[in-house]
């Protein structure tokens, strides 16, 4: 019996402790990354710059306010999110979908800040800034992201 009640404390600590070692988001990912998204822009045409954070970004349509984000800004969004190969994973049905900034991927936390409220972005997101190693649903594993974002309203 003391072993069972042992084995419950130690077995789920030696769990996340095997899983800290575990590297999503390392240099080599990242320069991979990079020569991806290039290597896309080039052979699509875009003009997009890259921000210091590694995202890269299109402003279509700069919006108008002066809203200071920060991570408890609720914003209101049409999308559309691609894999590289033009494959749609999530376009929120169409309509537009409210969120707390802080609450969604790295990528759209750093891009979204750069509109206003009718503002419109393309954010090419590099994996490490979106759903890293773990991929999520129907995102495989490092993937790298491609989003249309109208910004339809944000609240502070």
């Amino acid at each position: 019996m003391r072993f069972r009640y042992l084995l419950l404390i130690i077995l789920p600590l030696l769990i996340v402790l095997g899983s800290c070692g575990k590297k999503c988001n390392d240099e080599k990912q990242v320069n991979i990354d990079d020569s991806i998204i290039q290597k896309f822009l080039s052979e699509k045409g875009i003009a997009a710059q890259k921000h210091s954070s590694g995202i890269y970004y299109q402003i279509l349509s700069q919006g108008s306010g002066n809203i200071a984000y920060s991570a408890n800004t609720s914003i209101t969004a049409k999308y559309t999110g691609r894999l590289l190969d033009g494959k749609i994973f999530d376009n929120g049905r169409g309509e537009a979908i409210t969120f707390k900034l802080g609450g969604v991927i790295t990528g759209w936390q750093i891009g979204i800040p750069l509109i206003q409220k009718g503002g419109k972005i393309r954010l090419i997101i590099p994996s490490g800034l979106a759903y890293g190693c773990d991929g999520r649903d129907e995102i495989p594993k490092n993937a790298v992201l491609d989003f249309d974002v109208e910004l339809v309203n944000v609240t502070n």
